[in-house]
């Protein structure tokens, strides 16, 4: 039952008896007694079960202790020694691998677990990019205009918003995976609803909710991959991340434009349904939990209840642990024996545990952090803008593309969609050429690759409206939305990283705010690309938001030369780097 060969260290809380020297497991206490010549373990332990007046150890007072990854825990002495008077075998030892720190995981199991995270989170973006195919078989169908077909898309990116704030609690307290389940099954059940709905209200009111569902997938993942990977090993599994979201969203219309121009339109989410509803069957029975506080605390009570369970048995669930009176301080540092051991009845706690907060000042602290981040923190402010520009470009594309090549170059609505292969190459290149990067990467060189990286996504805007006509050949566009695609990836990359690595503790509330005001911006966006391109022009249009992001770009080199005196300014910032955090 012993998890890691690590000594516990001392951590005591009021009101809880938490003494923490060295402890020493069963087979090491019981070769420490007998290499000092005394009487053997057996009769050792006998003698401490029988000792303090014979008083038995379940009347003993439960002391409790803390319980991490790394502490050793003794098989009870009633276990470990033999005694002839019992005749009703223990109870079972409960089986600790499966309660093991995920940083401890193997690469295969990490692995694993990464994939089907990135794997939903692009079927999640898929959804998002899926419907505008469907919306001219929708405006004829209902008799609305195009813009107000495109509200779908709006209410969908609202759900991805608004949800997370409310859903992230939940997952802290109660695990990822059941939040996951939940969703999931939520999101397959309004992509079946979104197919069947009859009415345009009706649409737009299972939109939101499906987006609700796959927001978990879309921004909890990041706290996946915090789960189960360090600092410094998160690069390559949140670019694998950032190019699945990316590539989902021009998957997405790719493959419903073909669907829509030879099917109905319900079968786009008739199909996803499909497709999601299978992913999210291997969610359910393979996908393990993730987050460390809930596994520890599971941990906690499969051994206090083995303890109840010994002493309903009728053998005592006592430990034999240093006396807890004694602390390691008492000792010098040459001495290499342990002090004397001491039966005590122990019961296992969790720091996550016993600091909970009740749920709703957990929900409102995290609708209420994100947006006093927002507007007090500089940083957090303009990154959030930075990054909430380049995902308005993103969703743009789902409107402007099948706008310009049926107009320019008179695609067809399979083929103009098809020209969302381009931002699928873009995210796949852009991905490949991060993970190469990795080993050159540390908090300030990411920002130093993202201020050249990021005037990818202004270069490609300026190529794809100036090259949008049709005496230009339509590959050249595209060539335009790739660069674009690679520019939009780095932003993307970057804010989350920067973000994460300054604010530490409180990096879950600063991406929220900024994951709030991306996914507001880039469902807002589809609705005004049409007006805004057939009023000023597909080269104009284009060059006016190139012109925005190329001013944003001055952002990270903000951060370059002065990220220094604005952190120092900053109060949350710089109560992190003075330590001086709870």
């Amino acid at each position: 039952m012993t998890d890691r060969p690590h000594s516990t260290t001392e951590d005591t809380t009021s009101g809880i008896r938490t003494p923490s020297p060295t402890i020493y497991p069963a087979d090491q206490q019981r070769q420490r007694i007998a290499s000092d010549d005394s009487e053997d373990f057996d009769q050792y332990a006998e003698k401490c079960t029988t000792s303090d007046e014979d008083e038995e150890p379940e009347e003993q007072e439960i002391q409790h202790r803390y319980l991490t990854f790394d502490t050793d825990v003794p098989l009870p002495i009633s276990v470990t020694t033999a005694r002839p008077h019992h005749n009703v075998e223990p109870p079972p030892q409960p089986d600790l691998s499966k309660y093991t720190s995920p940083f401890d995981w193997s690469p295969k199991r990490k692995n694993m677990i990464i994939w089907i995270s990135c794997v939903i989170t692009c079927l999640t973006a898929f959804t998002a990019g899926a419907y505008s195919p469907g919306v001219p078989q929708m405006t004829q169908e209902w008799g609305i205009s195009n813009v107000a077909a495109l509200v779908g898309i709006t209410m969908f990116t609202s759900g991805f918003a608004i949800a997370p704030m409310v859903l992230a609690p939940f997952s802290e307290i109660r695990g990822r995976r059941p939040v996951f389940i939940i969703s999931g099954l939520l999101f397959v059940l309004c992509q079946l609803c979104t197919g069947l709905t009859q009415s345009y209200a009706g649409m737009l009111v299972v939109r939101f909710i499906a987006g609700v569902g796959g927001s978990t997938f879309s921004t909890m993942v990041g706290g996946v991959i915090s789960d189960i990977y360090h600092t410094a090993d998160r690069n390559t599994p949140m670019a694998l991340f950032s190019g699945a979201a990316l590539f989902g969203t021009g998957f997405g219309p790719l493959i419903s434009g073909f669907i829509a121009q030879n099917l109905n339109w319900r079968w786009i989410f008739y199909i996803q349904t499909i497709v999601d509803g299978i992913m999210v069957a291997v969610i359910i029975l393979t996908f393990q939990e993730t987050r460390g506080s809930v596994l520890l605390s599971r941990k906690a009570a499969a051994l206090n209840t083995y303890y109840d369970s010994l002493e309903s048995a009728g053998y005592s669930s006592a430990l034999l642990f240093p006396s807890p009176t004694t602390t390691s301080s008492s000792f010098s540092s040459t001495t290499t024996s342990p002090p004397t051991p001491l039966p005590q009845r122990i019961r296992w706690l969790c720091k996550s545990d016993t600091s909970l907060t009740s749920l709703s000042k957990m929900i409102s602290l995290s609708l209420y952090r994100p947006f006093h981040l927002l507007f007090t923190e500089p940083v957090v402010f303009f990154f959030s803008l930075w990054v909430s520009f380049s995902w308005a470009v993103l969703y743009l594309t789902l409107a402007a593309i099948p706008l310009v090549y049926q107009r320019a170059h008179n695609f067809s609505l399979q083929t103009s969609n098809a020209v969302f292969g381009a931002l699928c190459l873009g995210a796949a290149f852009a991905t490949v050429l991060s993970i190469y990067q990795e080993s050159y990467l540390t908090v300030l060189t990411r920002l130093y690759f993202s201020c050249i990286e990021s005037l990818c996504l202004p270069l490609g805007l300026f190529l794809f409206g100036w090259t949008s006509a049709d005496d230009i050949h339509w590959i050249v566009p595209a060539l335009g939305i790739s660069i674009a695609t690679v520019g939009i990836f780095s932003i993307y990359l970057s804010v989350f990283n920067y973000l994460a690595d300054t604010y530490h503790r409180y990096a879950s509330s600063a991406l929220a705010s900024q994951s709030f005001c991306r996914n507001i911006l880039g469902g807002a966006f589809p609705l005004i690309t049409t007006q805004m391109y057939n009023k000023l022009g597909f080269g104009e249009a284009s060059s006016l938001l190139g012109g925005i992001g190329l001013l944003l770009t001055l952002v990270p080199w903000v951060l370059v030369f002065y990220g220094p005196k604005i952190r120092a300014r900053s109060k949350f910032a710089s109560e992190i780097m003075s330590g001086n955090v709870d």
